[in-house]
């Protein structure tokens, strides 16, 4: 197993000298390339120059044989030749018959010829009468040594230049993101100077810059809901321990009375039942705990093809209709829709949600269990006629040990889970519940898609 990238003893890298790092790389870079445009283009100018120059001396050099061809005057020619050169020191020139007879050749031009400079050459035959044939090599030469010694100059100069700007924008990058960076600094002592066992904490967002103040508005947003997470896990703690203590109580007293004194058996075995209807209910509550520890750990729903989730459900509704009558209630089932489903979780769901509206549906009233098929998903839910719920409580009702009313205290099998498990099944299909209340009447169920989700 490798190491982690950064150790407890290795120190984690500077944004900071990252940034003026790579300012400085691609100053650098801007500037070499810079550079190397200017090079080619003053290598260019300068190819252009002298093959320009070699042009126009070749026109002179023609120019002055012509002239001299007719008389055959090979003084006036060398008269002309050394006229021309004067003032190029950079140039060669010699004239020679085809035979190698040499016509024109000053020392100035063995000089340059055996110069070990770069040269640049001519050559060109030209009429001349008084050559054996009529005709005559011209090899005219230019010593391009001073123009690569300008290029070399250059590129040296313009490399320094380079390297220098490179250093300057790397210490000036790294001065302006270290300002920059002043505001991250001023959040990071502020979030170190949070004490994390005092509630109501935020972050400061004045006068930090735009960049910066989503982050802020996120990390207190964030500090907001942990909070709420926090006083929820609180509150779900004493009503875990509050559903716990009392049957537990009622089952020591029981147990304890059962053992004072000596009892017939017919009076032991109505304590033992009793006790055994405190273990059940505190079993069914330990088992619904441990669901929703399941749920929330990420487990997910078991699918499985279903042509008709209302006939799958039906046996739900049947099952309930003892506690509907006992209420003087009726419940029917509405639309039907075909999936994929795990077919017991959603049998759990809706007992829990028939086990809510039975409680608080007027009595005399019609109960609707509605199965609508919309696309990609189906919304299941419980319709109910009775006292409205105010839309304050209507987000937390699958809040585990939610109580609309905190003063009334739950009996018989509402242990407050109901809902929870509920919105668990419907996290569990990768869906999520609902509930609404308006107009005298209450629809509470979940959404859950028909098919299996990509993950």
């Amino acid at each position: 197993m490798s190491p982690p990238a950064h150790g407890p003893g290795r120190r984690a890298p500077s944004v900071g000298r990252r940034l003026s790092t790579w300012l400085a790389l691609q100053g650098l870079l801007v500037a070499l390339l810079v550079s190397t445009t200017v090079i080619a283009v003053s290598y260019w100018v300068l190819q252009s120059r002298q093959k320009e120059e070699l042009q126009v001396k070749t026109d002179v050099i023609r120019h002055a044989l012509s002239e001299t061809a007719e008389a055959a005057d090979l003084t006036e020619l060398r008269h002309k030749l050394d006229d021309f050169l004067v003032g190029h020191e950079d140039m060669a020139l010699t004239v020679r018959t085809l035979a190698g007879q040499v016509l024109f050749a000053p020392a100035r031009t063995r000089r340059v010829s055996s110069n070990d400079a770069r040269l640049r050459a001519i050559h060109w035959q030209d009429t001349w009468p008084s050559s054996p044939v009529g005709r005559v090599m011209v090899d005219l030469t230019l010593d391009v040594g001073r123009d690569d010694a300008l290029l070399w100059r250059l590129g040296v100069t313009l490399v320094v230049a380079s390297l220098a700007g490179a250093g300057i924008v790397g210490v000036t990058g790294y001065m302006l993101v270290a300002r920059g960076l002043r505001p991250v600094r001023r959040l990071s002592s502020q979030v170190e100077s949070m004490a994390l066992d005092r509630a109501g904490l935020r972050l400061d967002g004045s006068g930090q810059p735009q960049e910066l103040t989503p982050l802020v508005q996120r990390f207190n947003d964030l500090l907001t809901r942990v909070e709420q997470a926090y006083a929820q896990l609180e509150g779900f703690n004493a009503d875990v321990a509050h559903e716990l203590r009392t049957p537990l109580t009622t089952l020591i007293g029981s147990s304890e009375l059962a053992l004072q004194r000596d009892r017939p058996a017919d009076e032991l075995r109505e304590v033992i039942a009793a006790n055994l209807e405190d273990l059940r209910r505190l079993a069914v509550i330990v088992n619904d705990m441990l669901f929703l520890s399941q749920a929330d750990r990420g487990a997910p729903a078991r699918r499985e093809r279903v042509d008709s989730l209302c006939a799958a459900l039906h046996e739900i509704v049947d099952y309930h209709e003892a506690a509907l009558l006992e209420r003087n209630l009726t419940a029917v089932c509405q639309g039907d829709a075909a999936g994929l489903f795990d077919i017991s979780l959603i049998r759990r769901a809706l007992s829990n949600l028939l086990s809510n509206a039975t409680r608080y549906a007027t009595p005399g009233s019609v109960v609707r269990v509605q199965i609508e098929a919309l696309p990609g998903q189906v919304r299941i839910s419980v319709v109910n006629e009775g006292p409205l719920i105010d839309a304050e409580h209507l987000p937390k009702l699958f809040d585990r040990f939610y109580r609309v009313d905190r003063s009334r205290r739950r009996s018989g099998a509402n242990y407050g889970l109901g809902l929870a498990i509920v919105a668990a099944i419907a996290r569990m299909h990768r869906g999520e519940p609902f509930a609404q209340s308006d107009r005298g009447v209450t629809s509470i169920g979940l959404h859950v898609p028909s098919a299996e989700p990509f993950a």
